[in-house]
């Protein structure tokens, strides 16, 4: 042991200032990450807004979520603007302002979110009113068969089986993980589709329609499934 190297004394201040720094910049970003979280977010949605490719989708975003628009931009709404209209194949077709919306019964439901581009979330609660309940308000005639949701982006488009929109859990949902849903998110309102992939959940929602017929949406018509349903979903009785 004698003959061995001796420890180097010179390295240890370098150390302990190295150790401090680190220590330094750690509070530092503890205290900077929220400020840096939503200038990331805002810097990623305003390029979102303008990325045909959908190559921002793949960048991570605080809280796991990932959006893009399938247009070069989406206009704002708010309480103001904002009208979502129930027509096609309904006795009493009418249109439902955010206001509105807000004073139906709300519903909760909390599921898993996963695209189809791989990145998930679990235990998303979303809350709004349940389509079941607008679509028995509007008056659905007998021979309506499927359900077809529109857009205020002016391009996206989905839709589900009559019987799939009936099930308890689809909202059109207003509030994600108990704060209204942002125009980032697709809000002001959203179509909350569980337990099928995130791209049947139609966001910046505006128009619902009921069809004789389903009519393949935006992606679908571009090689999606018209049925979106998540491995292992209940596809019967309407759990999660």
């Amino acid at each position: 042991m004698e003959d061995g190297p001796k420890p180097s004394v010179v390295g240890a201040p370098v150390g302990r200032r190295a150790l401090l720094g680190m220590l330094a910049a750690g509070a530092l970003g503890v205290v900077a990450a929220p400020p840096l979280q939503r200038g990331w977010d805002k810097a990623l949605a305003a390029a979102s807004q303008a990325d045909r490719t959908g190559l921002t989708g793949l960048l991570p975003n605080p809280g796991g979520f990932r959006y893009f628009s399938v247009v070069g931009s989406v206009p704002r709404k708010d309480e103001r603007t904002y009208a979502l209209t129930i027509g096609g194949l309904v006795d009493r077709p009418r249109s439902y302002t955010l206001p509105e919306l807000r004073a139906l019964p709300q519903s909760r439901v909390v599921a898993d979110v996963v695209c189809t581009d791989g990145w998930r979330v679990d235990d998303t609660p979303f809350e709004g009113v349940k389509l079941a309940e607008l679509l028995d308000a509007a008056g659905v005639r007998g021979s309506a068969a499927a359900v077809r949701f529109t857009c205020f982006d002016g391009a996206y488009s989905e839709s589900l089986t009559l019987e799939q929109a009936r099930r308890s859990h689809i909202l059109v949902a207003l509030n994600m993980r108990d704060k209204p849903i942002t125009h980032e998110q697709g809000g002001p309102v959203c179509l909350y589709v569980a337990p099928m992939y995130f791209y049947k959940s139609a966001k910046w929602l505006s128009g619902i329609e009921v069809t004789e017929k389903v009519i393949p949406g935006f992606w679908e018509e571009r090689g999606y499934p018209v049925d979106g349903w998540l491995d292992g979903a209940d596809r019967d009785n309407g759990s999660v």
